[in-house]
């Protein structure tokens, strides 16, 4: 393995296209080879393969895995069995258990996990960060974070999976905000919360399918509340059935004041600074990839093996995540607050 890592990409769907734009421009990566189950779908000027081909191929280092949900444990079991790092998209895999395997055979084979998303690297969360690290706000003691939409079936054409197991706005959105959240507060001890599926159908709203029904096999209304070890307490709420809200994406409250956070779907935006007898200001850009894209990362993983530190974007992260999701859908099934096993250490900053 050279100063580059060369990179294989499975799954070339709707967000491999970001994918795409942003890795040319990116330092320490090369995307070599691309493979789908599909053979119509190709990425041009890059060497197309069949997935098991990917995964054998000697000049791929790392496979970066933008397949369904349902597909991400396998892909990358496959990838870590051919002795290939592995970067997917959220969630890490549809439950802890798949996850734990997924962490379990990299650890022995020797190589990386990192996992999307990569959003909170960038300019917007990280800046909220250092706003957080040097005291601005005093001692965070609360937070809020809110993801609303009427749901996702308005304007993708194929979207099932989104309202099948691995899917849900907890699922498909609640990774952006649940890692800011741990980058900003550090990782949860304990939560719980309540669920709803109002609607046991959706219908596409664009594309060659328009018009076609189909079943909804999850929640899509979900609220809960979160202890994190610091002992602050974030409220959460993740919908697709809000047609229209003028709600915060993520505040933090803290002994000396109160800070806006940008959409973490995202990696730019205004951080916002509330000091008692002062107005709402906005905070310098001060931290985080400036320009970041969707792969940054890729790039900060590929850093991290040339430097041999630890990426931010890490498995026991995108883990850890994936635990505070599924222990929220049992307090939602259980009607109690359920402990969140895991835990993680605050991911270093981006300067």
């Amino acid at each position: 393995m050279g100063d580059t890592l060369r990179v294989g990409l499975v799954g070339i769907g709707n967000i491999s296209g970001q994918y795409l734009d942003t890795l040319p421009r990116l330092p320490g990566v090369s995307l070599v080879a691309a493979a789908d189950l599909d053979p119509a779908r190709t990425v041009p000027d890059v060497r197309m393969l069949r997935p098991e081909e990917l995964y054998a191929a000697d000049d791929v280092d790392l496979v970066l895995n933008l397949t369904i949900p349902r597909a991400h444990a396998d892909v990358a079991l496959s990838a870590i069995g051919a002795g290939k790092h592995v970067y997917g998209e959220k969630p890490l895999a549809l439950s802890t258990v798949e996850g734990r395997e997924v962490l379990a055979a990299a650890s022995s084979a020797g190589v990386r996990v990192g996992c999307a998303p990569d959003t909170v690297l960038g300019t917007g969360t990280q800046t909220a960060r250092r706003c957080l690290d040097d005291g601005m706000i005093g001692t965070p003691v609360a937070a809020t974070a809110f993801m609303v939409t009427p749901g996702h079936e308005r304007w993708h054409p194929d979207p099932e999976f989104y309202y099948r197991p691995g899917g849900g706005p907890l699922f498909d959105m609640g990774p952006y905000y649940l890692t800011a959240l741990v980058t900003l507060l550090g990782p949860v001890r304990r939560v719980t919360g309540l669920a709803s599926t109002p609607r046991a159908t959706r219908t596409i709203g664009s594309g060659p399918r328009a018009g076609t029904e189909f079943p909804v096999a999850v929640a899509t209304h979900v609220a809960g509340v979160l202890e994190h070890e610091n002992g602050a307490i974030t409220t959460l709420m993740m919908s697709f059935d809000v047609w229209a809200a003028n709600l915060p994406r993520i505040e933090v409250y803290g002994t000396h004041g109160a800070l806006s956070v940008p959409d973490p779907n995202a990696f730019d935006g205004d951080v916002k600074l509330y000091e008692p007898g002062r107005e709402w200001r906005t905070v310098p850009t001060n931290a985080g990839y400036r320009n970041a894209g969707r792969g940054t990362g890729v790039a900060d993983l590929a850093a991290a093996v040339a430097n041999n530190t630890e990426h931010r974007a890490n498995g026991t992260l995108a883990y850890h995540v994936l635990d505070i999701m599924e222990s929220l859908l049992h307090a939602t099934d259980q009607g109690q607050t359920q402990p969140v096993t895991s835990t993680t250490p605050r991911p270093t900053p981006v300067p």
